[in-house]
């Protein structure tokens, strides 16, 4: 096979990069190692950025986000039994939409299968080659060993994949931190109680209480990041929301069917530079955030972002520039997002149970940022998104 850039990975990322190679009349292959219906049903985040939204709204994907997506001009903050309200769009102009990735994704897919683009499924691939000039992908499909010849190409395939541990030892630098604790996350048949998400930081640990349409709502708790989801039965998950969000006066959780349950480890990860020879890294390929900061799926759309451009201007006039300073534009994004996703895991969680000191500078600081309109500000701005960083 032949093509002009080869795109390893149909989440989010290689499917959007996908859609814009073929708005500039280049064309690309998707490999995924997954099925589609996997991929278009795997939960991960919901949040958009403002410019997430403008970006899938300019390139022609954002018709059934506007009809179905959820608009939130706020975030409230709950913390020592009172609860406060963020006013992002106020202090900004700008928001946030509620629309789940797996939505995303299919959105992406079929306007890939629409415009006849080519997204191999359950097509793992086994190793690169070739990068320094000629590169080739060496996958699996349909039983059979296959190769696919390209220009470029672009690693979107996730910590586990294949594309970054191609990269030769001593090419890149990795930095990294594991916290203490974990996401318990349910996705439950319970009508939000909420219009905005509640971020609560309690003695017992942080809790956050999203949603992903007017019928589902998506809750977490933090917990050891040794717990056993086994230990924790629906009746318990279910007691403990309570005890840590309703901590206001004439407020209720709304309760209903656990759909799914899961724990995630929470941790950050950088590893730089995001290109070596003819490979490009894009999405957690290269750099993973707590999600706190719903900064995930964000940082994922900015980096195709960038590398549409920079493949169109090689292809247009054989310009490097862009392809050239694609790691360096990329990171100042991806460190300032790293930053104020600790920042956000840091206040909020419990970091030390132990450690009254610790909680009574969470609650300063909470208290800060709910009275002061430039630290209000600051967390708004970075929470919807900075145009440009």
């Amino acid at each position: 096979m032949r093509t002009q850039v080869g795109i390893i990975g149909a989440g989010p990322a290689g499917l959007m990069l996908s859609h814009l190679l073929h708005r500039h009349g280049i064309d690309s292959v998707v490999l995924e190692s997954r099925s589609r219906e996997y991929v278009e049903h795997r939960l991960r985040a919901g949040v958009l950025e403002q410019g997430s939204v403008d970006l899938l709204r300019d390139t022609g994907l954002g018709a059934r986000l506007d009809r179905e997506g959820m608009r939130h001009e706020g975030i409230e903050l709950r913390f020592d039994g009172e609860s406060h309200r963020v006013p992002m769009t106020e202090l900004t102009g700008r928001a946030i939409t509620v629309y789940g990735q797996q939505e995303v994704v299919k959105d992406m897919i079929a306007a890939r299968v629409a415009a006849g683009g080519t997204i191999l499924f359950e097509a793992p691939a086994d190793r690169l080659s070739g990068l320094d000039s000629a590169p080739v992908i060496h996958f699996r499909h349909q039983g059979r060993d296959e190769e696919l010849h390209c220009d470029f190409v672009v690693g979107c395939d996730g910590y586990h994949g294949i594309s970054r541990p191609t990269v030769p030892d001593g090419v890149l630098t990795t930095y990294e931190r594991t916290y203490p604790f974990a996401w318990l996350g349910v996705l439950a048949a319970a009508p939000p109680a909420v219009e905005e998400l509640i971020y609560a930081h309690h003695e017992r640990g942080f809790a956050l209480y999203s949603m992903r349409s007017p019928q589902i709502s998506r809750l977490y708790l933090q917990v050891p990041a040794d717990e056993d989801i086994a230990d924790w039965p629906d009746e318990r998950i279910w007691a403990e929301l309570r005890t840590r969000l309703e901590t206001v006066p004439n407020w209720t959780l709304n309760e209903g069917p656990v759909l799914e349950k899961s724990i995630t480890p929470l941790r950050s990860l950088v590893v730089e530079p995001m290109q070596w020879q003819r490979l490009y890294l894009a999405g957690d390929a290269v750099h993973i955030v707590p999600p706190t900061g719903a900064k995930g799926m964000n940082l994922a759309l900015a980096d195709v972002a960038l590398l549409g451009d920079a493949f169109a201007a090689w292809y247009a006039d054989g310009s490097t520039d862009l392809l050239d300073g694609y790691s360096r534009t990329a990171l100042r994004r991806v460190w300032r997002a790293q930053q104020f996703s600790w920042w956000m895991t840091s206040m909020l969680h419990r970091l030390n149970a132990d450690d009254p000191y610790e909680a009574k500078l969470q609650s300063a600081t909470l208290r800060y940022v709910t009275t002061s309109p430039a630290y209000a500000t600051s967390l708004a701005e970075n929470y919807v998104g900075l145009p440009e960083v």
